[in-house]
């Protein structure tokens, strides 16, 4: 499972490497078909106004970003137990917050 705005965020950053010349061509080409085999072999969460609603409001750990906050968010409107579903990220306020919520997180 993943939220939609996973799906764009690497999109752009692939645009950002190649453009900053960190990728060539060919890995461009590359990361665009992982992308696109991890967008089909992934559940992908719309960003609902549900979500947005929720990542407006305040985290246990503040300060959270914005597109941090939607990603949180969406893990919580699954609806699954926290205990259920485990975050993967590296953002150190992510694992935190992810953590106080009572997700597993690696």
């Amino acid at each position: 499972m993943t939220s939609a705005l996973t799906l764009a965020e690497s999109a752009r950053a692939i645009v950002r490497a190649r453009v900053s010349g960190r990728l060539t061509p060919t890995q461009e080409r590359a990361a665009i078909q992982a992308l696109r085999v991890f967008a089909r072999k992934s559940y992908v969460v719309a960003v609902t106004d549900p979500v947005l609603a929720r990542a407006g409001q305040p985290f246990p750990i503040e300060p959270v970003r914005t597109l941090d906050a939607v990603h949180l968010a969406t893990a919580e409107l699954l609806g699954e137990p926290p205990r259920l579903v485990t975050i993967v990220t590296r953002d150190p306020r992510i694992k935190e917050n992810a953590e106080v919520l009572g997700y597993a997180v690696e």
